[in-house]
């Protein structure tokens, strides 16, 4: 081995210079025979080899043969590394959302994003179907952009349906807003098939209205060439509960739908690109996050060169917004846990822009407070953490590149199965892709509930009693105004089930409480009785008692004078095999309605239940269900 030396570096030999000198070359069969001995007959794959939303492997280990294919250098086709040779500035534009107030009220939120440090604003226009600031004419955009110079801060909006009427209305405007003309920076983002998808239809005839915003796009285009019109919204799929790749599948088919429109028009796919934004949903796992905004770059890449317009795909934007789906309304404050970590993966994976969705999100409208720290998680981001000051940092990780390459493969193969079933507007009619998302979006729901997915704040480390935190709730959306013609694509949150049982539990008459019989001294219930604060906690329902209760005796007496009609036993199997059952018989002959046993019973079920315990309650089970039976039993 080598041996560690004090002698300044001029004197050292080689071999002490190389840490893993003194080693034999390890190989994976040696790891695997290890690992395999440590697992003792479990089976390595159930183990520990996790899987993504799409089912794709993430081993514990990765080497040098699964970094597959090479991505090439930053700046260089297919773009997988990013589209820039060189960093550019601090990595990317801090995009900020506004989303409330009539216009002078949106002009003051945007004018105050800029001052504190954006460069970019996506402004949320109130339409059919959605929520937002009352834009409605050129003179309300007038007001919204007064003081906002458009050749050196990007505006984006989000109009919905309503986004053709709301990008005509902009371009009636430009004449009068400040900035160079020809170099304004705007991102129209009309997506009439994302709209689509979400609502189940646009009012009109679908093809018509794609081919109104194409018509719209060469309009604006002509008036300012930095202007982007079209967008490939993969955020519509991930809220409905899509996987990464179905996310990317939806993105690469809608770009394909736009391309051929684009074409039926006159305008080849080496121009249109330029109109193109495509937004990205950034969530909480970070490299997940980073390695399907590079593989959005491979998928565009691809197909710009299947259209003969391989160097075009660098005009592509790809804009990163942190994930709706993903916010919690019960102690929001470990938003900014999940949005901090979004916003980094974003920042590696390299996308061009970033908006990071203010913590109090789920629940309103942000206040100044919630608006700055939004602002502030990207500044400290690029200023402090640098993220944007190296070209792809996750480049070369086996890990990010193969989930990468993995990620662009699947994509694609989902992408084809579009193709086949005649492009992006048929899949949606014949509900191939919500079938899909479906199924995905219910096996992550079942996995939320049976605790293997955890989600911090929610259903692991849930804080009961209030939280500090009041917003301004948003106005009701206008009616769509249309019926559905296909199945919609509604959003969803990861939390909400256990934000209803929360709700139920403060929309009792009592607060929900249950006695915590935790039996045996602190060492040898606390591993239980924690797991029953948590569970119950994250169905708002409290505990009362939780004590060392040594004896029967004493937890009678204290199960007693607390009031409680349900009660939940708490400790190893060592002490439950000589005081469970008498502790049971002993509660149910004082009151006890309901008796709980935490831990699965095994051999020893019968004796419990014939000591009068009512249910077993464990890890892995359905928690969802069974705080919703608790309920039920505490509201009769």
């Amino acid at each position: 081995m080598t041996r560690v030396t004090t002698e300044p570096a001029k004197t050292a030999t080689p071999s002490a210079q190389s840490l893993a000198s003194g080693f034999d070359a390890a190989s994976h069969a040696q790891w695997r025979a290890l690992v395999d001995k440590a697992l003792k007959g479990a089976d390595f794959e159930k183990r520990l080899v996790a899987r993504t939303a799409d089912g794709l492997a993430i081993k514990p280990l990765y080497t040098r043969e699964d970094a597959g294919p090479e991505a090439g250098l930053p700046g260089t086709a297919p773009f997988t590394r990013g589209t820039k040779p060189v960093p550019a500035g601090l990595g990317w534009d801090i995009t900020t959302l506004v989303e409330t107030g009539d216009a002078t009220a949106a002009n003051r939120l945007v004018l105050a994003d800029l001052e504190g440090g954006a460069n970019a604003v996506l402004v949320v226009v109130e339409g059919p179907g959605q929520p937002g600031a009352a834009i409605a004419s050129a003179a309300d955009w007038c007001t919204v952009l007064s003081g906002v110079y458009l050749d050196l801060a990007t505006i984006e909006v989000s109009a919905g349906v309503a986004g053709v009427e709301a990008g005509r209305a902009l371009l009636g405007a430009l004449p009068a807003v400040t900035g160079t003309v020809g170099q304004r920076l705007l991102a129209v983002n009309l997506d009439p098939i994302g709209q689509f998808a979400r609502h189940g239809g646009v009012g009109q005839p679908v093809a018509a209205a794609v081919g109104h915003a194409i018509s719209l796009a060469s309009t604006l285009k002509a008036a300012e060439p930095a202007a982007r019109t079209m967008l490939c919204d993969g955020t519509i799929y991930h809220e409905a509960g899509a996987g990464e790749a179905q996310e990317l599948a939806a993105v690469a088919a809608t770009l394909l739908g736009y391309l051929r429109a684009f074409e039926a028009a006159g305008v080849a796919p080496a121009q249109a690109l330029a109109h193109v934004n495509v937004h990205l949903a950034a969530d909480a796992d970070i490299f997940t996050t980073a390695s399907k905004v590079r593989a959005a770059r491979t998928l565009i890449g691809k197909i710009a060169q299947a259209c003969g317009a391989g160097p075009a795909a660098a005009m592509v934007r790809i804009v990163a917004v942190t994930s709706q789906r993903m916010m919690a309304r019960r102690d929001p404050w470990t938003n900014m846990l999940r949005t901090t970590v979004a916003t980094a993966g974003a920042a590696i994976g390299g996308a061009d822009a970033i908006v990071t969705l203010p913590f109090t999100h789920a629940l309103g409208t942000a206040d100044a407070f919630a608006q700055r720290i939004a602002r502030n998680t990207q500044i400290v981001a690029q200023e402090e953490s640098g993220l944007g000051r190296v070209l792809d940092p996750a480049g070369g990780s086996w890990y990010v590149e193969r989930l990468t390459a993995d990620l662009a493969k699947e994509a694609w193969g989902q992408l084809q199965e579009i193709e086949a079933d005649g492009g992006i507007l048929a899949a949606l009619t014949s509900g191939l892709i919500q079938g899909r998302i479906a199924a995905v979006a219910a096996a992550r729901a079942g996995a939320i509930a049976t605790g293997r997915q955890e989600l911090t704040g929610v259903s692991a480390y849930p804080l009961l009693g209030p939280d500090g935190v009041t917003v301004t709730p948003r106005r009701p959306a206008p009616a769509l105004g249309f019926s559905p013609e296909i199945e919609a694509l509604a959003p969803m949150r990861l939390a909400a089930r256990f934000e209803a049982l929360r709700d139920r539990a403060d929309a009792a008459q009592t607060a929900p409480r249950v006695f915590l019989a935790s039996l045996g001294t602190a060492a040898e219930h606390s591993a239980r009785s924690t797991f029953v604060r948590n569970l119950l906690a994250s169905g708002g329902i409290g505990v009362l008692g939780g004590e060392d209760y040594a004896s029967v005796e004493a937890l009678a007496e204290a199960f007693a004078a607390s009031g409680a009609k349900l009660a939940v036993l708490a400790s190893s199997d060592a002490v439950y095999a000589r005081m469970a059952e008498p502790a049971a018989l002993s509660l149910k002959a004082i009151g006890a309605g309901h008796l709980m046993l935490a831990g699965r019973p095994g051999q020893a079920e019968a004796g419990y239940r014939a000591a009068g315990i009512d249910r077993f309650i464990f890890a892995g089970q359905d928690a969802i269900a069974t705080l919703r039976e608790l309920h039920v039993v505490l509201d009769a």
